[in-house]
């Protein structure tokens, strides 16, 4: 079944690689039987379903999480239970496609106004002369 990240783009099953591995933490006996962990793998580079600028945004998302094969892996060893953990990565990696498909707004460059520079030196000015006057007092 496809992950449904926005209207526009569906992650299908063939991009993504699950494999479970045995988890550290909480659990009893059951712990060191039971390979609750999940390893999510999405082949994001080869990926049909994303946009260049939406895969240019999810690597720098992902950081450490990005391999050199171009893949996303995640790592979910939260619940004792597999299908909640395999559930959580899911949604997180539907979270951090949906976070990548956000167009950044361009920073528009402002200049200080010559009226404030005028303002500021005043100011400085001032505090110079305060200053000055602080010297040590002439008892003659």
């Amino acid at each position: 079944m496809p992950l449904t990240v926005t209207p526009k783009i569906e992650i299908q099953d063939w991009e993504i690689t699950e494999s479970f591995v045995r988890a550290s933490g909480p659990g009893g006996q059951n712990v060191n039987k039971v390979s609750s962990a999940v390893e999510l793998r999405f082949e994001a580079e080869r990926s049909p379903n994303l946009p260049g600028p939406v895969k240019a945004r999810l690597r720098r998302l992902a950081g450490r999480r990005w391999t050199k094969e171009g893949a996303v892996v995640l790592q979910v060893s939260e619940e004792r239970s597999q299908a909640r953990n395999r559930e959580i990565a899911r949604e997180r990696l539907a979270e951090l496609v949906r976070a990548a498909t956000v167009v950044p707004k361009r920073r528009v460059k402002t200049k200080v106004s010559l009226n404030q520079k005028r303002k500021r030196v005043e100011a400085k000015r001032q505090r110079s002369t305060v200053k000055a006057l602080r010297g040590p007092v002439d008892p003659g």
